[in-house]
């Protein structure tokens, strides 16, 4: 595609599929219009960075669409003095995208190679309010403390206490929940020191976690 065609693409996400789904923060909506998605898909599927679909990053990670992320950072409205952990790095988009809206962003991502790609994509931005962390997080990250805002960019078929209690008081997480078909976007708000709310905000679907704890099923 050329770059009007680009610019056609990206004008009609905004339109056809994120304002249809509720998204209307102007912020949200100009942070999306201004950032190049196109960049952070593989090269195969530049022509498909602005459709409604999870597009595939290899090593078994996905990149979710663009309604949902929007939805996502519509929902857990970041202030730009709050500390933010992202589980699963994946291509840095989202990355970049809560990295214009928060004072910091702690991203961490368990496939080495997608960690690598997202410190260039980073470093040609000039970003530097973002630290990537290498491992496994499907079961929270306090290597930096509590946060006010966690966003977990995989589905996890059982919450982990672990990730709500990383919550500063006031601290938001969001999170998809559940196995296929019966997934569920929650928006977890620590209330107090042993007091959180749970709101329930759509049905989605949305690839798993690597390594996210798992529902124990019973065998008769």
């Amino acid at each position: 595609m050329v770059d009007m065609n680009l610019e056609q693409a990206r004008h009609n996400m905004i339109v056809q599929q994120i304002r249809p789904w509720e998204v209307m923060d102007d912020q949200v909506l100009d942070l999306m219009m201004r950032t190049p998605r196109e960049d952070f898909v593989p090269p195969q599927y530049r022509n498909l960075a602005f459709t409604d679909m999870a597009l595939p990053l290899g090593h078994g990670q996905a990149m979710m669409p663009p309604r949902l992320e929007a939805r996502m950072l519509q929902v857990l409205a970041v202030q730009p003095d709050e500390i933010v952990l992202e589980i699963g790095t994946g291509s840095g988009y989202v990355t970049v995208l809560l990295a214009q809206l928060a004072r910091h962003v702690y991203s961490v991502e368990i496939v080495p190679e997608l960690k690598q790609a997202t410190e260039h994509r980073l470093a040609a931005r000039g970003l530097t309010n973002v630290t990537l962390d290498e491992g496994d997080a499907a079961a929270g990250w306090p290597r930096h403390g509590n946060y006010d805002v966690i966003v977990v960019t995989g589905s996890v078929p059982r919450l982990a206490p672990e990730l709500q209690q990383g919550l500063n008081v006031g601290g938001r997480l969001f999170v998809v929940a559940g196995e296929a078909p019966a997934m569920e976007a929650l928006l977890i708000t620590r209330l107090g020191e042993n007091e959180w709310s749970r709101e329930s905000l759509f049905e989605t679907e949305l690839p798993p976690l690597q390594n996210a704890p798992q529902v124990r099923h019973f065998v008769l």
